[in-house]
């Protein structure tokens, strides 16, 4: 992998990670188009890390809040909306990996995404703040993100839906579905860990790794602070449409054998 390769994947993941189309769709479609699937698990740990540093970073201050008062609701308005993630993963990880080596459902999946965030755009807005979050919105937002193990399924998207039909202001559900990716992102990476050790890295040097990681962080953070401004008063359906357009473009190359 070239430095100009692994510069183009970490931003592919920093901007999907945190805007509602996918990036581990977005992340298999990349590696595909370099041929960097032997290296995809190594890469994409990386590549997490990166997004996850973004999180800590725009977060800290939320962070030191909990590290203060780890018993306060914040931090079992994560607990209980991970929970459900964390179910999925257990029972169902062995079909979760199958799915992803695949990748024959993406295309379906970015479609399903797409008409997630056309739907929850269209609700009545909602007008609870963060002190307003309860318990029960936080595990039926976990709940749709558990659904997001599906590679195509973006996170944020459906979390942010979810936080919508819960009546979440729209600058509160971006702010808790970013919120939430911290244990998301980390669960993931220290879930891959231990599989790292059983393939190989062939083909991808420290440097590039580095510059993917870096890549990540920085493309991350900006998305997470413009997707919260974004959000405040502009639609998801931009997102829904670009989705659907990728979604029909991957199923018309799967039926040609192109991909």
């Amino acid at each position: 992998m070239s430095k100009i390769e692994a510069f183009i994947l970490g931003i592919i993941q920093g901007l999907t990670e945190f805007l509602p189309i996918s990036s581990t769709g977005h992340l298999f479609l990349g590696r595909h188009l370099f041929g960097l699937d032997e290296a995809g698990l190594f890469l994409d740990t990386m590549l997490h890390t990166g997004t996850l540093l973004a999180v800590l970073v725009i977060y800290k201050e939320e962070l030191l809040g909990i590290l203060k008062n780890p018993f306060g609701k914040t931090t079992w308005l994560l607990v209980i909306g991970t929970i459900p993630a964390v179910a999925a993963g257990v029972l169902f990880s062995d079909f979760f990996d199958s799915i992803s080596k695949t990748g024959s459902t993406i295309g379906w999946e970015f479609i399903v995404t797409g008409f997630i965030l056309w739907v929850a755009d269209g609700v009545k807005k909602g007008k609870k703040n963060m002190s307003q979050v309860t318990y029960q919105d936080a595990f039926i937002i976990g709940i749709f993100q558990s659904a997001a193990i599906m590679p195509a399924l973006s996170r944020s998207g459906l979390t942010i839906a979810a936080a919508l039909f819960r009546k979440l202001d729209r600058e509160t559900a971006a702010y808790f579905s970013f919120l939430l990716s911290i244990p998301a992102i980390a669960g993931g990476i220290l879930y891959q860990l231990p599989k790292l050790f059983e393939g190989t890295a062939e083909g991808v040097s420290l440097g590039s790794l580095l510059v993917a990681t870096i890549a990540a962080a920085l493309s991350g953070y900006i998305a997470v602070v413009w997707m919260i401004q974004y959000l405040k008063k502009n639609s998801l359906k931009v997102f829904a449409v670009y989705v659907w357009a990728l979604g029909l473009l991957v199923l018309i190359l799967q039926y040609a054998g192109i991909f």
